[in-house]
């Protein structure tokens, strides 16, 4: 040490320094930083180390008014030949973190205490006694930093990194519309509480779309169906549904048609008219967490989740005898209509597929 140590703030004066392990290490002698005996200095690089933590929050707070005002897409604001909104997300992204990053060096380089620290290397388990000296060198440096000191290189800080999660939560709107959005959107099926079935609508088999009639089925035939109306195309041939909207479409109406002995089955209250000749029609979507199912036991009438077991039974309202599902698969009404073939007498009563947060009935 040289004998600007005097000059010291007197914080930085009363810290122990261990004698070294090795006499003379052959380290160069200690130059003390301009921050450390200069005031003024310090105040100047409180002000840098700072502004650069706001920096970052200026960024965040950017990238957040880039994402909804800048558009995508076709139509969407271009520069240089590149999406406007991905250049600004990207740019202001890499910015926040970029001088939250020079900030933090900044501040080790100019504020923290310029403490030269030897140790002797030991065993990899550590005596009570050295955990406590560990416990004691971190409380030390937390002294060290400032951070307690500096309450505005502190508050700039934790402002800046508490931005940070702002975009994080503006960017889940990328998940997809929200529950309300699409229910209020206009598409056949939308929404979580409906899907396509309609009455009247054909019940048509899975991949090939032809509809069916009760005499295509014998005595334990399962069918994977779905609504005609996923098949219907325009004058030109092209699909009324298609792309995403189909999958969504798909995947909440896809339903089996099962045949039993008519006395076989045990209607639930209110639906004596439901089944056409000891054909019932139910939901595909398992009531656990939405997995399809068709793995069907013709002599017991049960149906399996291939997923978490769940076991449903077809001839009782499908009701739940077995696994983690909650409720029954949920049934379409079905009749036949003057071409003979099977179509819904209804919509489904009640949503399919797993238990939402806004789910009224049980």
């Amino acid at each position: 040490m040289n004998d600007q140590q005097d000059n010291l703030p007197a914080e930085r004066s009363t810290h122990e320094v261990e004698a070294d392990p090795i006499a003379n290490p052959g380290l160069p002698a200690h130059t003390w930083r301009p921050t450390d005996v200069d005031p003024r200095a310090e105040k100047r690089a409180e002000r840098q180390v700072s502004l650069l933590f706001g920096l970052s929050a200026i960024c965040t707070l950017g990238f957040i008014v880039a994402y909804f005002a800048l558009g995508i897409g076709e139509g969407g604001d271009t520069v240089l030949g590149l999406g406007a909104s991905t250049v600004a997300l990207g740019l202001f992204m890499s910015g926040a973190f970029l001088f939250i990053g020079i900030g933090v060096i900044q501040w080790a380089r100019k504020l923290m205490s310029d403490h030269e620290i030897t140790e002797q290397r030991h065993g990899a388990a550590s005596p009570p006694e050295d955990r406590q000296e560990t416990l004691a060198a971190l409380s030390a440096g937390l002294e060290d930093s400032g951070i307690g000191r500096r309450p505005l290189v502190r508050n700039s800080l934790l402002g800046a990194v508490a931005l940070l999660g702002l975009p994080a939560v503006v960017l889940l709107r990328d998940l997809g519309p929200t529950p309300g959005q699409v229910a209020d959107s206009g598409e056949p099926g939308a929404g979580l509480d409906n899907t396509i079935w309609t009455r009247g609508m054909r019940v048509a088999r899975d991949v090939i779309g032809t509809p069916v009639r009760p005499s295509d089925m014998e005595l334990g035939d399962l069918i994977n169906a779905e609504p005609e109306a996923i098949f219907e195309t325009d004058e030109n041939g092209e699909p009324l549904i298609e792309g995403a909207e189909l999958q969504v479409v798909k995947s909440k109406a896809a339903v089996i048609l099962v045949r039993m002995e008519p006395d076989e089955i045990i209607p639930g209250p209110g639906r004596e008219n439901w089944s056409v000749d000891g054909i019932v029609c139910y939901s595909k979507i398992c009531t656990h967490v939405g997995c399809p199912i068709s793995l069907y036991e013709r002599t017991t009438h049960h149906l399996l989740c291939p997923c978490h077991q769940s076991t449903f039974d077809l001839s009782d309202a499908g009701k739940v005898i077995f696994g983690p599902a909650a409720r029954a698969l949920p049934q379409l009404p079905i009749m036949v209509d003057d071409e003979g073939y099977l179509v819904a007498r209804s919509g489904f009563t009640e949503p399919v597929g797993p238990s939402f947060w806004e789910r009224d009935s049980e």
